[in-house]
């Protein structure tokens, strides 16, 4: 390993079945307190159906909708999966045409299948068989919507609750927007087709949240935390290396949210040249030998990126780094781990052994893999301690979930922009972002404030990040005061 590349880094290999959302497609610790965000086990299980925002996920008490399914058992999959393709439908009648030219034409027929079953109980959906077919999708030959009820839907009902199945058929209603719309010609790329199906999806989101779902409630912490972490799950793992492309974890999230906040025209806005402008001089795909490079969590590459920091992000006083452990005491400061910042010493303590930990995280062989491992999941913790020491430098004030904590997350996004420029002394990897945005959704650490509070909004931690990588630092001052 060179001193000149971090391009090692941030890369992490998953045997894992792939799903595509497309088209017709086939898819060492101390005794120092710890204030991180609660990880269980399984991070992505979403946390019961109530929160502190309200209920997320079916409302009791309605009628299913009267649509019926060719091959469909008509059980509970199949129940919440065209009540979804129903409230979806009912918004896009109502909101088409304030968007887009023409009369809006609901899809009408849909195809259920169950992947474990026998070749034999196979049906045909877009001119191929269901036999062992884990997928949903929307088949433009045809204009009709399937979907896997034995494999599919159930796992995502189980790994991220049910409204990740709305979010799903809302992607692959979006195919059917583009369509009609004619947003696109023979030669746009799959991936901005399947960015622009993201953002459409995004946009039903957020009419869900807002209350005006007949079937579905969407509240804006674990329920929506629970889609964004499918949307993860969803993601190119060898980015660039298709081309059914679809896009990173990063984009697809991206994707989302500009639908979700911004509506359906900036889903119109998502096209090739919008895509290059927003990928900049991001990396997306793996350059040669970038999987062979797997930067280590040590002490001497921990120095490289402090190296880096200091030179990118220059505060005086300039803090110190400790290796050996996060500070054991730190006054009017509750001490974090793996990464801590003491304002009154000016020191950043870090316990090397668990922030290594954090970069072996993974899902290896998960068919719903929305962890990402690799060490910018570590890397990044450790950078957004640095990014509180710079706000203390410019007395911006460090203490605040939704703003000092919001501004590290940002001010990190900046400079994992500033990794990927030419000439930069470390560089990035095609799923460094990735592993960041999943770190971020997962607890938050790399968007707390100095005593360790982080926003409960994964939705509002990514945005944040977000905004950094695509929109600098000054963008950061302007949002998070």
């Amino acid at each position: 390993m060179g001193t000149s590349r971090i391009r090692r880094g941030l890369v992490v290999l998953l045997a894992v079945a792939r799903v595509s959302l497309t088209g017709c497609s086939t898819v060492k610790s101390t005794d120092s307190q710890q204030v991180s965000a609660p990880v269980t086990d399984n991070p992505w299980v979403v946390a019961g159906q109530t929160s502190a925002a309200g209920p997320s996920g079916p409302r009791s008490g309605v009628a299913d909708a009267t649509l019926t399914a060719e091959n469909g058992d008509g059980g509970a999959v199949d129940k919440l999966a065209l009540n979804a393709i129903a409230d979806i439908a009912d918004y896009w009648n109502g909101q088409y045409a304030k968007t887009f030219p023409g009369v809006f034409k609901p899809v009408t027929r849909f195809i259920s299948w169950d992947s474990t079953a026998p070749r034999a109980q196979a049906v045909e959906f877009c001119r191929g068989s269901t036999f062992q077919e884990v997928n949903a999708a929307y088949c433009s030959v045809d204009k009709t919507i399937g979907f896997d009820r034995g494999t599919l839907l159930p796992g995502l009902v189980k790994k991220f609750g049910p409204m990740a199945v709305v979010m799903v058929l809302a992607h692959e209603y979006g195919h059917s927007i583009q369509a009609q719309a004619k947003l696109n010609g023979f030669f746009t790329p799959t991936v901005v087709r399947e960015q622009q199906a993201d953002c459409f999806a995004g946009v039903f989101l957020r009419s869900v949240a807002e209350g005006n779902s007949r079937h579905f409630t969407l509240n804006t912490t674990d329920g929506l935390n629970g889609v964004l972490a499918a949307v993860i799950s969803f993601r190119d793992r060898e980015p660039g290396a298709s081309p059914d492309e679809h896009g990173t974890a990063f984009e697809r999230v991206t994707a989302v949210q500009i639908g979700y906040t911004d509506g359906a025209t900036a889903c119109k806005g998502i096209t090739r040249a919008e895509l290059k402008q927003r990928r900049g001089t991001l990396p997306t795909s793996f350059q040669p030998g970038d999987k062979d490079r797997q930067l280590p969590v040590d002490q001497p590459d921990l120095a490289l990126v402090a190296q880096s920091l200091t030179r990118a992000y220059p505060i005086q006083p300039a803090p110190a780094f400790d290796y050996g452990g996060v500070s054991r005491t730190c006054p009017k400061v509750t001490v974090t781990q793996p990464v801590s910042y003491c304002p009154t010493t000016n020191v950043i303590g870090t316990d090397i052994p668990s922030l290594a930990a954090r970069a072996a995280t993974g899902d290896r062989g998960d068919l719903f893999s929305a962890t990402v491992g690799g060490d910018y999941n570590a890397f990044v913790v450790f950078v957004s301690r640095y990014m509180i020491a710079v706000q203390q430098a410019r007395r911006l004030g460090i203490s605040g979930a939704d703003t000092a904590g919001l501004r590290a997350a940002c001010f990190s996004g900046a400079y994992s922009t500033k990794l990927s420029r030419p000439g930069s002394d470390l560089q990035l990897s095609a799923t460094d972002l990735d592993a960041a945005i999943s770190g971020l959704l997962m607890d938050g650490l790399a968007a707390a404030d100095v005593n360790g509070a982080v926003v409960p909004s994964g939705f509002v931690r990514l945005e944040a990040f977000r905004t950094g990588v695509l929109d600098g630092e000054d963008a950061c001052l302007k949002t998070y005061k």
